[in-house]
């Protein structure tokens, strides 16, 4: 039996488009005080076809999807590129919730990554613009010789931007809703996109 209570979900009390609905659930995580409610797992492929998984930061939500900020250079900025499915994970585990979301990245227009990068902490710039991510390391030493040489680049031009940061948008294709129950009925919901809007359906547990 599952430790806590959890709100409940009435899976035909919801709007037509999942976009909404999360927007909602992401409040009361918010409101309900949720560790990190804002982290997600951003799942790609590599070219072998293999899974790659690692957390990100839900940076936006609109109509159009969700946005996460990565390099173009790394690892899952290249999978991208040659495959641009890709799945997020949200996990809210005081709410017993979680949310699964299936869709079709695209870069946003490049102002916008731009904007993003000036908006972020100075350490995160820093780290962005030492680039290299991913790639053997074999010498700490180096990470903190390339991290000050940086640090004096952005003290001496503080607009200065790392041409790789990309803002990404997931246009969705499915999005599942599932509430857990201590009871085990967990409460399923899956929209999926069709050419006319989008399709809900219950799923068992």
């Amino acid at each position: 039996m599952l430790a806590h209570e959890m709100p409940s979900f009435d899976p035909t009390d919801v709007p037509d488009d999942p976009v909404p609905l999360f927007a909602s659930w992401f409040a009361t995580a918010v409101s309900a005080g949720v560790d990190e409610p804002h982290a997600m797992t951003v799942s790609t492929v590599d070219a072998d076809g293999f899974p790659d998984a690692r957390v990100l930061i839900l940076k936006d939500l609109d109509a159009g999807g969700w946005h996460f900020a990565t390099s173009a250079h790394s690892a899952k900025g290249r999978q991208l590129a040659d495959d641009p499915r890709a799945a997020l994970t949200f996990h809210w585990r005081e709410l017993g919730r979680q949310v699964r979301v299936r869709g079709i990245t695209r870069p946003a227009d490049p102002e916008v990554s731009r904007r993003d990068f000036l908006a972020r902490p100075l350490g995160s710039r820093v780290a962005t613009l030492a680039g290299r991510q991913s790639e053997q390391l074999t010498d700490r030493s180096a990470l903190d010789t390339e991290l000050a040489r940086v640090r004096a680049a952005l003290a001496a031009d503080p607009d200065l931007v790392a041409e790789a940061h990309t803002v990404y948008l997931v246009r969705p294709e499915s999005v599942e809703f599932w509430q857990a129950d201590r009871e085990r009925r967990h409460v399923r919901l899956r929209y999926r996109r069709t050419p006319d809007g989008w399709d809900r359906e219950l799923l068992w547990p």
